[in-house]
């Protein structure tokens, strides 16, 4: 199998193309600016991951500009697909597609609403949809949406995520928490995601098909921010900015159904790796 991958992801990406080894075909940004290349790239290719999660430059993702430069980017990708007729499009975005989870409304699925939180989600569920609109069976179409992905970086060690923000910000004796903490986060491990993405290349959908990436397990902010403080001292600073964070917790029953398992790493776990990760 030979899969290409488009797009600028400086954390998940990485992973993937380890993960794919030999299998890997890397399509240049030069390249989706013409079509006989483009194409040649695919040729040999039984299926493509683009990179959805955010724009590749931009001012930000509140930027009108993220929107454009999003489909922009997706079009070249999009348009191949249709003329090969036999690829695997694997979209990796994010849950910013979906409202703020509230209390009466926990947990992220196939089935929850969409209600883009930015112009930069905006983008992404435009590339969503072109995509599901023009799957077949020959040509079926995976969207991926990821909670809060966690890790340590492939090409600088340095780790990615908030658990790994607070491991290093403890050390001067504080950690930012955004929000007030009561709100939930559903963390969750770059390998347990890679391991996801891995399965759904070797097992295509009938056609298509949206699955939410998560453990399902929940953990308020404070409970997160009082491991910090029992292990380090540190002091807790409530009530930051939250503007941009993602809350709510995935329905995981989805992935087990899929895939034949869950995400294993647990929250525990990924904080021992940020301790461990930042020296501490």
């Amino acid at each position: 199998m030979k899969v290409a991958i488009s797009g600028e992801d400086d954390f998940v990406q990485p992973y993937l193309e380890a993960a794919l080894g030999d299998s890997l075909v890397r399509i240049p940004a030069d390249a989706l600016k013409e079509k006989m290349q483009l194409d040649a790239y695919l040729a040999s290719c039984d299926a493509v991951i683009l990179m959805n999660a955010h724009p590749a430059q931009s001012g930000g993702r509140d930027d009108r500009a993220a929107l454009l430069t999003m489909r922009d980017a997706a079009r070249p990708v999009l348009e191949a697909v249709e003329r090969h007729g036999s690829l695997h499009l694997i979209l990796i975005g994010t849950l910013r597609v979906h409202p703020q989870a509230t209390p009466e409304d926990p947990y992220y699925s196939s089935q929850a609403s969409l209600a883009p939180r930015d112009i930069a989600a905006e983008g992404q569920l435009w590339v969503e949809e072109r995509a599901i609109e023009h799957a077949t069976e020959e040509s079926p179409v995976s969207v991926l949406r990821c909670s809060n992905v966690q890790g340590v970086r492939l090409d600088s060690d340095e780790g990615n995520g908030i658990l790994h923000q607070f491991a290093r910000d403890s050390i001067f004796g504080w950690v930012s928490v955004p929000g007030d903490g009561t709100q939930v986060k559903d963390f969750v491990h770059i390998s347990d995601l890679i391991e996801i993405v891995m399965y759904v290349l070797q097992n295509r959908p009938p056609t298509r098909e949206t699955l939410c990436i998560g453990t399902g397990e929940g953990v308020t902010m404070s409970d997160v921010a009082a491991i910090y403080q029992q292990r380090t001292g540190c002091d807790p600073q409530y009530g930051n900015d939250d503007t941009h964070e993602v809350w709510g917790a995935v329905d995981a029953w989805e992935i087990e159904q899929r895939c034949g398992f869950r995400p294993s790493i647990t929250p525990g776990e990924m904080i021992d790796e940020a301790f461990e990760n930042a020296g501490i």
